[in-house]
């Protein structure tokens, strides 16, 4: 069995001494390696070195030289492609083929993306409106970033990206449940050269990230979860004012409309919404659709759930795989189960496992209709393979059914109508709008409002949440 007991402090492996953690197979419910979490004086350690990193020179580094870092990094990815795949595929349970093609190809293209923004990015201009008056974004110093297991390299990515070419130092505390992804990219970042401190990595659960928000030495924390670990993590670097970005969970709505291409956009809708077995954040897991069209959408959508192969990760082809754990296929079924109790009508799918799955951690991709705002399906985040179904009469009502949740991560429309595709897309209250199953690039905003947290990563956005704002005032040259 792996034994996996090492953190990165200053440019060196070491031996972790903290609290021992079981990893779990989603795939056989059996453990297959065993973890050795960071202890509270690792953490503190690896807060040191990055403060030391930054104070000795990297806070002050140019352009130039974040560049050419992150282009190393991407290349050391690149060689490890394959390893990576195969370890968030038996880590998380992500079939092999859309671990390849999906995770590691989307960690890979953010951090392109932050290397093309770094092409024409300016730290140091004159105000537009007076050319005496400079501005200037300057990092801000030792970054925390925490970070889930259900993209466990694309979430990292966005961050380590955005931190790295802001000339921030950091810390990154990956899930416990996706540890082994993080030591790969940690092999890869150490064999791009960074100077030591600049980027440090640390294991454990939810203790460690406390430990890490509240050192006095972290001046920014980028954490991408749930909801209430957001909010936790808010009122904790509240007390010091330390600045937050969360990205946290979300209930995205999406509005078919009478004139969409309804087959494209029920077999793309089903698509996004099991993705991943349904551990997405930005999931399009509410479908709103227009009452002339609600029938025929309930039967290509059952149809389409029915048909939706869900198998073992080490398998080729376009399946989806478990929940990541135990406690999350308890969750999701939990879900199932009261949306049945509510009344909510099953129309595909159901509790259990799927018949030909009776040991890990899978459930069926299931669709529920006439599901009314009052219902938990209609409120709460699920995280898994549940699509729930609403019909709506008019223009009006679907973007009030669409802002009914108190989150605001994404929506989706389809309409033929341009206009009416503008209105809609202004009149919901989320970060993130894609119309007619349009994908977003890679250096697009990503990040919500409301339960769904504030702040933006990915491209010039991510990297300005890790630099401040100065403003000076004079005539000296620069």
């Amino acid at each position: 069995m792996a034994l996996f007991d090492q953190v990165y402090i200053d440019g060196a492996w070491q031996k972790a001494d903290g609290e021992t953690r079981a990893l779990i197979n989603p795939d056989t419910e059996t453990q297959d390696a065993t973890l050795i979490c960071a202890s509270s004086s690792a953490c503190a350690a690896a807060v040191a070195s990055a403060r030391s990193a930054f104070d000795a020179g990297w806070g002050r580094s140019d352009i130039a030289t974040r560049r050419a870092a992150l282009a190393r990094i991407i290349t050391e990815i690149e060689a490890r492609a394959d390893a990576l795949a195969s370890c968030i595929s038996t880590e998380i349970g992500a079939p092999i083929d859309f671990a390849r093609t999906g995770q590691v190809a989307a960690g890979l293209a953010h951090l392109r993306a932050t290397l093309a923004a770094l092409e024409t990015l300016t730290n140091d201009a004159p105000l537009t409106t007076a050319p005496d008056h400079r501005i200037r974004h300057e990092p801000l110093g030792v970054a925390a970033l925490i970070t889930p297991w259900n993209w466990p390299l694309n979430q990292v990515a966005l961050k380590l990206g955005g931190a790295i070419a802001a000339g921030c130092t950091m810390v990154l505390k990956p899930s416990e449940l996706s540890s082994r992804t993080a030591i790969i990219l940690t092999e890869a970042i150490h064999a791009a050269d960074l100077p030591p401190g600049v980027f440090n990595m640390i294991t454990g659960a939810g203790d460690v990230g406390a430990a890490l928000i509240s050192n006095p030495d972290v001046d920014v924390v980028s954490f991408t979860g749930s909801t209430a670990t957001g909010r936790f993590i808010a009122a904790e670097a509240a007390q010091s004012m330390t600045r937050t970005t969360l990205e946290l969970g979300g209930k995205s709505a999406n509005l078919l409309f009478s004139d969409c291409d309804l087959p494209t956009a029920i077999t793309q809708g089903l698509a996004h919404c099991f993705r991943n077995a349904g551990q997405s954040c930005n999931a399009a897991t509410r479908m709103l659709v227009a009452r002339d069209i609600y029938n025929d959408a309930l039967t290509l959508a059952a149809q389409i759930a029915t048909q939706t192969e869900v198998n073992h990760p080490h398998l080729s082809g376009a399946h989806i795989g478990p929940q990541v754990s135990a406690a999350q296929f308890a969750k999701v079924q939990s879900f199932i189960e009261t949306g049945v109790d509510q009344g909510a009508r099953l129309v595909a799918g159901g509790p259990g496992r799927p018949d030909h799955l009776p040991q890990g951690f899978y459930s069926r991709p299931t669709v529920f209709a006439d599901v009314s705002p009052d219902m938990t399906l209609f409120q709460d985040e699920i995280f898994g393979p549940v699509l729930t179904m609403t019909p709506f009469d008019s223009e009006e009502e679907a973007i009030a059914l669409a802002n009914a949740t108190p989150y605001g991560l994404a929506g989706y429309i389809q309409t033929a109508d341009a206009k009416r595709a503008d209105r809609v897309a202004q009149a919901l209250r989320v970060g993130m709008v894609q119309i007619n199953g349009q994908s977003r690039e890679a250096g697009a905003p990503f990040g919500g409002r409301g339960l769904s947290g504030y702040g933006r990563e990915a491209g010039v956005w991510g990297i300005r949440a890790f630099q401040d704002i100065k403003s000076i005032s004079g005539t000296a040259a620069f």
